[in-house]
């Protein structure tokens, strides 16, 4: 089946549409877009010349889309959502090159969000009805508010609580499969009149020998710190006193996890993407890393990351076949 077009909308001569993708009553397409394949680009939309639109993409009611915007796969995009592509515009006055505007797969924005030029929303992201948004979304993040802010992550799995052994009157979170390796460590506590006291030894409570440490305070509650991954560097995260939320993502499986007691630390192994968020007003988190600070160790892009991924997984299966 070809693509439906209302007879009430005008799809101008040029306009590619894929397969079964269906344009309703009253939208105006011009002649460059490129539309995939079983999109539903519903009624009062207008799309200018320069937008890229991936496949099974949903476009509510009321909707611009302006030159420089593309949409991947997968994508919803609610009524009168307003995209931006001139950060100064004047009437009459017309760039050589707008701003270019990504919205990546399996990203859903609200009903009357604004998205600012030049921004990309990251994979499966979740934009809050009415935000607008300013800067960059990352993958998997949901955002909301004028400006928006991160308040939480699509997750595929659920923390769960336990009652610490050592401490009966505490609770940690714990969860008993992470991502990617990673894992939390419960370390000794010991109670005293004078003071409580919490101790890790290496090879017995540590996951290695570390060669650099660093400590991360008076974070703004609403900032967002992390958002990358290790080549080959290994961490040990404390919050030694507040808390603060941690969202570990091998590339298949996220999860999210309170640190909110000196006792209780989280490992991250390399190539397991991380973010903290959520920092109370006094959260103080101290940092193991088992190497020197390198910046080529750094993957800070998530697409890099997941097809470093997909590059061990690949080579990993190689070696099976070979063996």
């Amino acid at each position: 089946m070809s693509a439906f077009i209302h007879e009430h909308a005008i799809v101008e001569a040029g306009a590619q549409l894929g397969l079964h993708s269906r344009v309703w009553a009253f939208t105006h397409i011009l002649s460059g877009v490129v539309i995939g394949d079983d999109c539903n680009i519903c009624d009062h939309v207008f799309i200018e010349n320069e937008v890229h639109i991936g496949s099974r993409v949903t476009i509510k009611c009321g909707v611009q889309l302006w030159d420089g915007l593309v949409i991947h796969d997968d994508v919803f995009i609610g009524p009168n959502v307003t995209f931006t592509n001139d950060p100064f515009p004047r009437s009459k006055h017309h760039l050589q090159q707008y701003s270019k505007t990504i919205i990546r797969e399996k990203a859903s924005i609200g009903a009357n969000a604004t998205i600012l030029p030049g921004i990309t929303v990251g994979t499966a992201a979740m934009v809050g009805a009415g935000s607008v948004v300013t800067k960059n979304v990352p993958a998997y993040a949901i955002v909301t508010g004028n400006p928006a802010r991160i308040t939480g992550y699509v997750t595929q799995s659920q923390t769960t609580r336990i009652q610490s052994q050592q401490n009966k009157h505490s609770e940690i979170e714990c969860i008993e499969a992470l991502p990617g390796n990673a894992r939390l460590i419960e370390l000794p506590l010991v109670n005293d009149l004078r003071g409580n006291l919490s101790v890790g030894e290496y090879s017995k409570d540590l996951p290695f020998i570390a060669k650099r440490y660093f400590v991360v305070f008076d974070v703004p509650t609403k900032e967002v710190r992390g958002e990358h991954a290790h080549k080959e560097l290994k961490q040990f995260l404390v919050c030694l006193k507040g808390s603060c939320k941690v969202v570990v993502d091998d590339g298949n499986n996220r999860s999210e996890i309170i640190l909110d007691q000196p006792n209780l630390g989280l490992y991250i192994p390399p190539m397991v993407w991380a973010t903290q968020y959520q920092y109370t007003e006094d959260a103080v988190l101290l940092v193991l890393a088992s190497e020197k600070y390198d910046p080529e160790d750094y993957i800070r892009d998530y697409d890099v990351f997941l097809a470093g991924i997909k590059y061990k997984q690949n080579g990993q299966k190689a070696e099976m076949t070979v063996g």
